[in-house]
């Protein structure tokens, strides 16, 4: 096993309550305006393709998921430097996709999936889990990054090893969502 680095110090002086009274609102705001904003539909000049969004979405919880693994792997080898700053990108670009599906949903409204049999109903149930599991795990994988960057090393462990896997499930399916469905645009 590599050489294990010291934890980075505190990045965030929030305390606790104050932090976790914040997490849950901006999550509590963001669901209920992509639930909104999902109901909107702005009509486009039709000279652009609307579903470039769903292809940036895909490419981005591509390398979400490669960054969520990377993050694992740089956390038990204890390059704590290296695994913040890749977590760090991981929020960054999960800010960047929830940017680029409102963006999506505004200009491309919904598409019906096309696909009959067994594939309709695998399709249904990844779309099912992967929208329920995004929505639920938004604040905790903020609780998570709260934890670390202000250095509460052992709350974040616990619940890191919760919430990684959700992550990585929500990650990956948004890509097999995207896969599944882009032929019906």
């Amino acid at each position: 096993m590599a050489n294990r680095e010291s934890y980075p110090p505190a990045a965030l002086r929030l305390a606790e309550k104050p932090a976790k009274r914040r997490i849950w609102v901006l999550s509590g705001f963001l669901l209920v305006a992509i639930v909104v904003l999902n109901r909107v539909q702005i009509p486009t000049s039709g000279t652009w393709d609307v579903h470039v969004f769903a292809k940036v979405n895909a490419i981005i919880n591509s390398l979400v998921s490669l960054l969520l693994l990377a993050g694992l792997f740089t956390a038990r080898s204890g390059k704590w430097a290296a695994h913040r700053r890749i977590m760090i990108v991981a929020i960054l670009l999960s800010i960047l996709f929830l940017v680029s599906y409102i963006l999506h949903h505004l200009f491309a409204g919904d598409t019906k999936f096309g696909g009959e049999g067994a594939i309709k109903v695998v399709y249904y149930l990844v779309l099912a889990s992967h929208i329920l599991l995004a929505a639920v795990s938004l604040p905790f994988i903020l609780f998570t990054a709260y934890r670390a960057l202000s250095a509460n090393y052992p709350a974040h462990r616990k619940l890191a090893k919760r919430v990684w896997p959700v992550w990585f499930y929500v990650s990956v399916t948004g890509v097999l969502v995207y896969l599944l469905i882009s032929p019906y645009y």
